[in-house]
């Protein structure tokens, strides 16, 4: 929240006037502190300066309402909890068949080995070790 030129600074007078009130109070001197370093204060800031502004008697109340409106307008920082839904990805069948097939005529074919230790870790394989697959399928059963 930034003060433009022209605008009153309402924040300031109510930390001031705070200030009058409870002189020895940490948090209002706090928020004095970090208002003047910054030039803002956050809103949870906000509503802790209006907890404390609101059991002032001699505050007027215009000042309180637009400290509370100014609240308002600040957007919140909620945590949703959301339910985390993890997708069950099917098992590629296809690609499985390919593998056993190549394997049970060529038990030792090291390049097909590899790549059912990729799918057995894994359960799938990227779209390159996919396409090298088909291309050995092509080449020694040529359907």
């Amino acid at each position: 929240m930034e003060i433009k030129k022209g605008q009153l600074d309402f924040v300031e007078k109510i930390l001031n006037a705070c200030f009058k009130e409870l002189k020895y109070d940490l948090f209002v001197m706090s928020l004095m502190h970090q208002y003047e370093e910054r030039g803002f204060l956050t809103k949870g800031q906000l509503q802790g300066l209006y907890y404390k502004a609101e059991k002032l008697e001699n505050l007027p109340a215009g000042l309180l309402a637009t400290l509370e409106s100014t609240i308002n307008k600040l957007p919140s920082k909620e945590k949703k909890n959301a339910p985390i839904v993890l997708k069950e990805e099917k098992k590629d069948e296809e690609t499985e068949n390919k593998l056993n097939e190549i394997l049970n005529k060529y038990p030792q074919h090291k390049a097909v080995l590899g790549l059912q230790h990729n799918f057995i870790k894994y359960d799938k394989l990227t779209s390159s070790e996919k396409f090298e697959l088909n291309k050995i399928y092509k080449v020694l059963f040529k359907k």
